[in-house]
């Protein structure tokens, strides 16, 4: 069926102009009802990144914000830096000057009566700024705590591992799917992942979707934002006959591009959806963990079974891995070569926002997730054996568990480098991966 382009081009600018540039105002100026931690907090030009927070009283299973307590946060020198008092919903922000290592610590006397911190330990805590916001958690109410050991702490991180591991083997497994098939890095992965994110969030937000809606719907513009960029540019720079390396150096420059146009659009804030921000966990044993966790958790492994096992049994996926070993030879069986590979472009930028959009749900995203994800994304992909089918979940899970239970060595801020020590260490030894085979390559 032919499709005219004026057509193409009206339907590309009314989604994209729903979904990004008209939301945009209103992420500058969100409703005083969203917590701080969902909301855009733009401090003024000539002020650096913020600590922020949320207190949330949770004595006796219930979630109501605590209004009226005295936050104050010192520089590593003891200078006090500034102070906030909670507000109406237990929000506080504060600017500091820049990058370095603050001292926030609460005001008991503040507390109102009958609460207490969680943690009587907790009533300060130093953070890192590396030139972003950050948040930091005060929780009140009756000591839930277990004594954990060593072992307790490698059984958590394990578990917080996995949980990683399943949501970055989306992104990782699109990655996967579009070099298996065009040969193409695509270094603009990283923003496909923050797409799904960014579109959720303002579907959220500004919109008023209920999240698990939300992210629905930006799996889908997701999904019409791959085929685009096939339809228009990947495809046409394949048909003259454009080099990999030249490909490369495009889809770098569209990595930039879409990471400038993200911050325009959010700016240099921390963001979250408005769901499931704060949960009660759930204890088992040494673990414990929220339901949104469990979920998150479920839904991805659900995913990734379901895409691989359709790889490798529908026709399609027969398909795909054809022109993956060989396109000449599948042009001439009679596969659409270009339709498979639209088709590897839908799915694999959809899986790409999917997984941003689970992150985001846990961890918060701002403008630069991407390009940080990135380099888990490639170690990933590389350690279980590029272009492989379950290497992207095998390198996904091994790369997670390597990077949470690092930092029972190293600081928290350095865990992600960890990522590239993995991927030197692959390409010295192994350099087909887990799951790859060697091949002689000349």
């Amino acid at each position: 069926m032919q499709v005219r382009v004026g057509t193409v081009l009206a339907l590309v600018l009314g989604v994209l102009g729903v979904t990004l540039l008209t939301p945009a105002a209103a992420l500058g100026a969100p409703p005083q009802s969203v917590p701080v931690t969902s909301t855009v907090l733009a401090s003024p030009e000539d002020e650096g990144p913020l600590i922020q927070g949320r207190l949330i009283d949770e004595t006796g299973g219930k979630s109501e914000p605590v209004e009226g307590v005295e936050i104050t946060v010192l520089d590593d020198s003891g200078t006090e830096i500034g102070t906030a008092t909670s507000d109406a919903e237990g929000a506080f922000a504060i600017p500091v000057p820049g990058s370095g290592t603050y001292t926030v610590r609460v005001d008991e006397e503040t507390l109102p009566e009958g609460t207490r911190l969680r943690n009587p330990d907790d009533v300060e805590n130093t953070v890192t700024i590396s030139g972003f916001d950050k948040t930091v958690l005060f929780p009140i109410g009756p000591d839930n705590r277990q004594v954990t050991g060593l072992s307790t702490e490698i059984v958590e991180l394990t578990v917080g591992g996995i949980l990683f591991g399943l949501i970055l083997a989306l992104s990782a497994l699109g990655l996967s799917m579009i070099y298996g098939t065009t040969g193409l890095t695509n270094f603009a992965h990283g923003e496909l992942v923050t797409f799904g994110a960014l579109v959720a969030l303002i579907l959220n937000v500004s919109v008023g979707l209920p999240v698990i809606l939300a992210g629905v719907f930006a799996v889908i513009v997701a999904a019409l934002f791959g085929w685009l960029q096939d339809t228009f540019l990947w495809r046409r720079l394949r048909h003259r006959g454009t080099g990999l390396v030249a490909m490369m150096i495009v889809a770098i420059g569209m990595a930039i591009f879409l990471r400038a146009l993200w911050q325009y659009i959010i700016g240099g804030n921390r963001e979250a959806y408005t769901d499931y921000v704060t949960q009660q966990p759930i204890i088992i044993g040494p673990i414990s963990m929220p339901p949104r966790d469990m979920l998150l958790a479920a839904t991805a492994f659900v995913v990734l079974m379901v895409v691989i096992l359709a790889l490798q049994r529908t026709k399609m996926g027969k398909a795909m891995r054809a022109v993956a070993d060989n396109p000449p030879l599948a042009a001439s069986s009679g596969i659409n070569v270009d339709r498979v590979i639209s088709m590897v472009w839908i799915g694999g930028t959809a899986l790409a926002a999917l997984g941003g959009f689970l992150y985001t749900i846990k961890y918060q995203m701002d403008y630069n997730m991407g390009l940080r994800l990135l380099l888990l994304i490639f170690a990933a992909v590389i350690l279980g054996g590029i272009g492989t089918i379950w290497g992207a979940l095998i390198g996904s899970l091994v790369v997670a568990l390597f990077t949470e239970l690092s930092t029972l060595f190293i600081p928290a801020e350095l865990k992600y480098t960890g990522a590239l020590f993995v991927m030197i260490v692959i390409l010295l030894f192994r350099p087909q991966g887990i799951m790859g085979r060697a091949q002689r390559v000349g």
